[in-house]
């Protein structure tokens, strides 16, 4: 029987995740440590700075899609041209332990929040978004404004800067993984209305305000609050909740 809740922090590549998580660890290591990671079999490379087992368990494509005949465990996923793999036996292990905490990509987080076997496990879910629900409005009630084309730019701008800054010189390589990524999240904000709430942080990976200077700073610092507040069950002010129909109006 699960004892603990299913924790989700997700939204779109860059936004913000992993340094939450990280900041999270500092701030309050507590409200952390409390908090058992879910780790998903990814076929990418490793980014400087990333442990096998602990990020990511780092397999070959080949590997991972031999997973999906285990149809009862895994559930295996392209992923913004990445092959990933969730192991629901993890998850409810995780769950039997305390809380299980998943950090990643909109798409998993979907699943978590729609599967069947987990539908009576207490949640709490968030997304992250580079914009905020006034900003979204703003750009819809401009004639010749275009969203998808704002929120690519948005997120390829923090995608080079963090890319540049963990390998210096992008190749191509790099400049075509940065295009999948900032076209897949406007798809991807269209999803934040399945989360429980809703975080406008516009500091996203690329931001020196989650660690550069001994606190977190701006959005970082308010993203960071907001956080600590969720996990500590209190409702923090600047949460956002998005009905479906905010992208497609």
């Amino acid at each position: 029987m699960a004892t603990g809740r299913l924790v989700i922090l997700t939204g779109p590549s860059c936004v913000g995740k992993s340094p939450l998580a990280k900041a999270l660890a500092r701030c309050r290591p507590d409200l952390s440590e409390r908090l058992h990671p879910l780790v998903l079999f990814n076929s990418r490379d490793r980014r400087p700075g990333e442990r096998d087992g602990v990020d990511y368990h780092f397999r070959a494509r080949t590997e991972i899609d031999a997973l999906r005949a285990e149809t009862d465990r895994y559930v295996v996923m392209d992923v913004r041209g990445d092959l990933q793999a969730l192991d629901l036996h993890q998850v409810h292990d995780l769950l039997r332990q305390g809380d299980a905490f998943f950090e990643g990509n909109p798409f998993i987080a979907r699943l978590l929040v729609t599967d069947a076997s987990l539908r009576d496990v207490p949640r709490l879910s968030v997304f992250l978004s580079p914009l905020s629900r006034s900003e979204i409005e703003a750009v819809c009630r401009q004639p010749a404004g275009s969203l998808p084309d704002l929120v690519a730019d948005v997120m390829r701008r923090k995608l080079l800067r963090r890319t540049a800054r963990q390998k210096g010189i992008l190749s191509l390589r790099d400049l075509e993984n940065i295009e999948r990524r900032c076209g897949s999240a406007y798809g991807e904000l269209g999803l934040a209305h399945l989360f429980d709430h809703v975080i406008p942080n516009h500091d996203g990976e690329d931001s020196e305000h989650w660690d550069g200077f001994g606190i977190p700073l701006g959005d970082a610092g308010h993203t960071v609050e907001a956080m600590i507040a969720l996990l500590d069950g209190r409702v923090p002010d600047g949460l956002e909740r998005w009905d479906a129909t905010l992208l497609a109006s």
